[in-house]
């Protein structure tokens, strides 16, 4: 990454695309402003002048990673238009982001989004989109809805943070039990569909 010339032409995207490089090759303990200061060539201070502290470091650095996520999966799933193919092309397109980028699949996966906040509030309406789209085609009232995406959610997340963290011993190909997965999650849409409210 470039450095800038002097403290004063540092903006505040400076600032959190140099936390993330440091994230990608340090993990988490790398989101300081210490340690960020000495990736841009500068000095502590300068970084106040556009984020407060570590924990709005650590903050600016969820919220653009949770955009670049969305954008990849957006990516990855454009012109798909059936329910299923739309499940597996997003479920694919999460874990492929978090084998591309742990540390920072990790770090937006352990920040808190709010619908009462509103810098995170959009976030959670294009996640929400996204899984609305992949769930429109079933007739799902908005309690079942609900259902769905934590379901959804909490298999994917749950995969890959067995996967992430090496607990998956045994011999049968992760990437086949995956595949499973999805499969099974379409069948427990359609479950979720049929059963009484």
């Amino acid at each position: 990454m470039g450095r800038p010339v002097k403290e004063k032409s540092l903006t505040q995207q400076d600032v959190i695309a140099a936390a993330i490089a440091c994230l990608d090759k340090e993990g988490e303990v790398a989101l300081g402003v210490n340690r960020v200061a000495r990736e841009l060539g500068i000095k502590p201070p300068a970084i106040y002048k556009h984020l407060d502290g570590n924990t709005a470091l650590r903050r600016a650095v969820a919220l653009t990673i949770w955009q670049q996520y969305i954008e990849w999966c957006q990516q990855r799933t454009d012109g798909l238009d059936e329910p299923q193919a739309l499940l597996r092309a997003g479920g694919r397109a999460t874990r492929d982001f978090a084998r591309s980028h742990p540390e920072r699949y990790r770090a937006m996966t352990q920040f808190q989004l709010n619908f009462n906040d509103p810098e995170t509030a959009p976030l959670i309406q294009e996640v929400f989109s996204f899984l609305k789209r992949v769930l429109q085609s079933y007739n799902l009232s908005e309690t079942k809805l609900i259902d769905a995406m934590r379901i959804v959610n909490a298999a994917i997340t749950g995969f890959i943070a067995i996967e992430q963290a090496g607990l998956m011993t045994l011999e049968r190909s992760t990437d086949a039990s995956y595949e499973v997965m999805l499969d099974a999650l379409a069948v427990a849409i359609q479950h979720i569909e049929q059963v009484e409210p």
